[in-house]
């Protein structure tokens, strides 16, 4: 969990697929065979009909009815409809229109921090900067943040394949919470839309089609915890890259020029993506009979683990992949996925990355580490425990 890259070089000096005998799958790790899976029609997110995995037990019924209409859980054409209405709120013109709010937060929160001389980053900075960007997209009153971050908290326990039947009742409660706050402001919207994504989503498109309640409560669920949370983590790591390869005094001079420039400093946010993701596995499924490179035959239904952060340092794709170089000719990483399900909110978890880190290092020039920072021991996420900072 500290250190899994080191797993990661084994595993592409042995080469081609290898069997994880805990969870009983076959897992792809250089970045070409990683690539092409995500982009390859026949893997999909889902088993073929009649390979359909079992139910979520009773007790995730709540659960079960938000995720029904996940752009995670859908394919073509279903995916394909779906994914073109929330599109529409995330082409470039429409996030750069937050920049300005993304920017204030950020020195909201650096304001209250300055005076005290230390701070544990990951709650005070790399926590309230998402979710209100998330709100501010959603529609959804900003006082209800925190009630957003701990439904999500429950809700992701479920996809740790760990969880314990107490958090599976825990995510079936906040499920149900979820939705039956989401309702009320849907119906509104419905109503009076206003510019925000929920009201973009429950709009006639122009053809008399309009989405129901379920696919814009699972839609609004599946932005706050996939973006909020993959977010948050990434910009923990980000941070924890940038202060240990850019220390106060001549390297932290450099990362300051880095990051005035645009295009340097959007070169910098691809590089930190790449060098520690939050995410490091994704499932696919074969949706036919289909041989994988250098490596067993796959069985209609089977799964295979496609690591991306794996993939991420693949030494036949990136130079010298342990280490990080913002500015690097063979710049890219997988950390968003590819194909019909590349990451939809990429751009704005991209902008909030750059002002964060343009702000934090702006207000706090002499930023270090206060103490050891260790990640959490957990299957879903790769991201800090804490991150103790002072200045």
């Amino acid at each position: 969990m500290q250190n899994p890259y080191c797993l990661y070089r084994r595993l592409h000096q042995m080469g081609g697929p290898i069997y994880w005998q805990d969870y009983g799958f076959w897992c792809l790790a250089d970045f070409s065979t990683v690539n092409r899976t995500l982009r390859d029609r026949r893997f999909a997110r889902l088993p073929p009909a009649g390979c359909e995995l079992p139910g979520l037990p009773a007790h995730l019924a709540d659960f079960a009815a938000v995720e029904k209409h996940s752009l995670l859980a859908l394919e073509p054409p279903d995916h394909t409809r779906l994914r073109q209405r929330i599109n529409r709120s995330f082409v470039s013109r429409q996030v750069e229109r937050m920049a300005p709010a993304i920017r204030a937060r950020a020195h909201e929160r650096i304001d209250r921090l300055v005076q005290a001389r230390h701070a544990e980053l990951l709650s005070q900075y790399a926590t309230p900067i998402p979710v209100t960007v998330i709100t501010q997209l959603l529609g959804v009153p900003e006082s209800a943040g925190n009630r957003l971050v701990e439904w999500s908290h429950a809700m992701v326990k479920v996809y740790t394949m760990t969880q314990t039947q107490a958090e599976e009742h825990a995510a079936n409660a906040a499920a149900c919470e979820f939705r039956d706050f989401l309702i009320p402001i849907i119906t509104a919207k419905r109503r009076a839309p206003g510019e925000d994504l929920l009201s973009q989503l429950v709009r006639d498109d122009g053809e008399g089609q309009s989405l129901s309640d379920d696919e814009v409560v699972s839609t609004a669920i599946l932005l706050l915890n996939a973006g909020h949370e993959a977010t948050v983590h990434q910009l923990g790591n980000a941070v924890k890259t940038l202060l240990e390869h850019y220390p106060p005094g001549p390297a932290r001079q450099e990362l300051l020029t880095l990051l005035a420039d645009s295009r340097s400093a959007d070169a910098l946010v691809n590089e930190c993506l790449r060098f520690d993701a939050p995410l490091h596995l994704f499932m696919r499924y074969a949706q036919e009979t289909i041989e994988l490179e250098q490596g067993p035959t796959l069985q209609a239904g089977e799964p295979v683990g496609l690591l991306l952060a794996a993939a991420n340092h693949c030494p036949q794709r990136f130079a010298e992949p342990q280490s990080f170089r913002p500015l690097r000719d063979d710049a890219g990483q997988l950390s968003l996925g590819a194909g019909i399900h590349f990451c939809v909110g990429a751009p704005l978890a991209k902008l909030e990355l750059r002002i964060a880190l343009q702000v934090l290092f702006e207000r706090l020039p002499e930023l270090t580490a206060n103490g050891e920072w260790q990640y959490l021991d957990a299957y879903h996420f790769h991201g800090l425990q804490q991150l103790p900072v002072r200045w």
